[in-house]
């Protein structure tokens, strides 16, 4: 059977969000510009747009490192301007988070929340801005997912000296990351996630689904067609014979399950689908690009009803402190 889950934002929402989006720009230049086209617009309805129950959203738009030069890159071509960095991205990032706490903030409460090349933007703030200054008082959550956070073995710090992975829902400023993949299949030797760029670190994994460790359902809000078919594509069939869907995400209970794993250097949320071939229900998810990508398009998609139960009772631990 389905039904239907409506939701509003809350324009008095006692805390904010700053999000950083992740590679999304089809610019054809090394670099993107500043307008916000449909993948921006795009990418922000999927990833963050329902923390707007929960907290004022903020997302700046930042000169990133486009999907054109991303595929030059990885194919070992050289786009015309070349060589480029991620310097301009960091530093549109830093501007705006410095434009928003000096004319926005007014001392309340922010969560964090990145994916991809928005989370590596994200791990250099809050390294280099928020870590051991005044304002990480203000740090409500960090949800720095899909890259590597470096952590020491057995810690729960190291890139970050002051601000500890989450091992519980009533934590305060602490951070979640991961990369996640099916479970039946780990990272392979190249992957692009799940290990830590720092010799003698590793990747962190926090699993939402269960902060204290061990396997937990994942509350997933999934693309029910557009964000794998392309933007006008009719949705995928979810139930066999059922009714149409006719929202642009879907919750599927009991389907999914993860645990994060540590194999062969790599640290990573492994993804389980629990198929049930006697019900009509679809009994599995897309979101797979290549091996090495795992599930990375849908890092933030999978744990969203998760994140919007931390940052809640992360909100309210926060109010109840200050």
């Amino acid at each position: 059977k389905t039904s239907v889950e409506s939701w509003k934002a809350d324009p008095k929402a006692p805390i904010d969000c700053f999000y950083v989006y992740p590679t999304v720009s089809r610019d054809q230049t090394p670099l993107s510009d500043m307008t916000a086209n449909d993948e921006e617009r795009r990418v922000a309805e999927q990833q963050v747009s329902r923390f707007g129950s929960k907290c004022r959203v903020f997302a700046p738009m930042y000169r990133q490192v486009t999907t054109t030069a991303l595929g030059a890159m990885i194919t070992g071509r050289q786009l015309p301007g070349g060589p480029y960095t991620m310097t301009s991205a960091y530093g549109d990032v830093l501007a705006a988070w410095n434009h928003y706490l000096k004319t926005e903030n007014k001392g309340r409460g922010v969560v964090l929340i990145s994916h991809s090349q928005g989370s590596s933007n994200l791990i250099e703030l809050i390294s280099k801005e928020i870590d051991g200054k005044p304002v990480q008082k203000q740090l409500v959550g960090a949800y720095v997912l899909g890259m590597a956070v470096p952590v020491e073995p057995g810690k729960d710090t190291g890139a970050f000296k002051t601000v500890p992975l989450c091992r519980s829902a009533s934590q305060v400023g602490c951070v979640v990351a991961f990369s996640a993949f099916r479970a039946d299949k780990s990272p392979p030797a190249n992957s692009f996630f799940g290990k830590a760029p720092v010799a003698g670190m590793k990747a962190a994994c926090v699993n939402p689904a269960n902060l204290a460790g061990g396997k937990g359902e994942l509350k997933a809000y999934l693309s029910s067609g557009a964000l794998i078919n392309g933007p006008g594509a009719p949705p995928r069939p979810w139930v066999e014979g059922g009714e149409p869907i006719t929202t642009p995400f879907i919750k599927a209970p009991g389907l999914l399950s993860a645990e994060c794993v540590e194999k062969d250097g790599f640290n990573y949320l492994a993804v389980t689908v629990n198929a049930d071939p006697a019900t009509p229900r679809i009994d599995d998810i897309k979101g797979d690009l290549t091996p090495q990508w795992g599930l990375h398009l849908i890092d933030v998609n999978l744990v969203m009803g998760n994140l919007i139960e931390m940052i809640d009772s992360q909100t309210k631990a926060y109010l109840k402190k200050k």
